[in-house]
């Protein structure tokens, strides 16, 4: 299979295989006007399979998101046909708007312009608790 190569964009690699979907309804790619290619269950000699996505075209990603849903994801940026940046994603310390709080006596439950905030409060068993009232994500 041959997908074509990117001039200026954005290669999301090492995504665990069968997440792709995921970061692509979260990211909202199909909304973009560009192509996007989604590679499921690549040949990986690190992971076994992966997941890849590429995107034709230079756009904001939420990095904390992505990191959120697979910390183990390398973000490449492509300028002028080569890689300008490489960063590796981490367990973010903080996500917005990602996870919803599902503790219905949480002010974001009555307050609907609140932003939906959660702290990593255990790294090792990726916990993330409500920054407004402490319910576990």
């Amino acid at each position: 299979m041959i997908i074509g190569k990117i001039n200026d964009g954005i290669v999301l690699d090492h995504i665990k295989a069968g997440k792709g979907m995921e970061i692509y309804n979260l990211l909202q790619l199909g909304k973009l006007d560009c192509q996007v290619a989604i590679i499921k269950n690549a040949e990986s000699t690190k992971m076994g399979k992966k997941d890849i996505i590429k995107i034709d075209k230079m756009i904001d990603v939420n990095l904390d998101a992505i990191g959120y849903i697979d910390p183990g994801i390398t973000v490449n940026f492509i300028e002028g046909g080569k890689l300008a940046k490489r960063k590796h994603l981490e367990l973010p310390e903080k996500v917005t708007d990602v996870i919803k709080c599902k503790n219905p006596r949480c002010i974001t439950t009555i307050e609907q312009e609140l932003p939906h905030v959660f702290q990593l409060v255990d790294r090792e068993k990726k916990i993330y608790r409500c920054i407004y009232c402490e319910a576990q994500a």
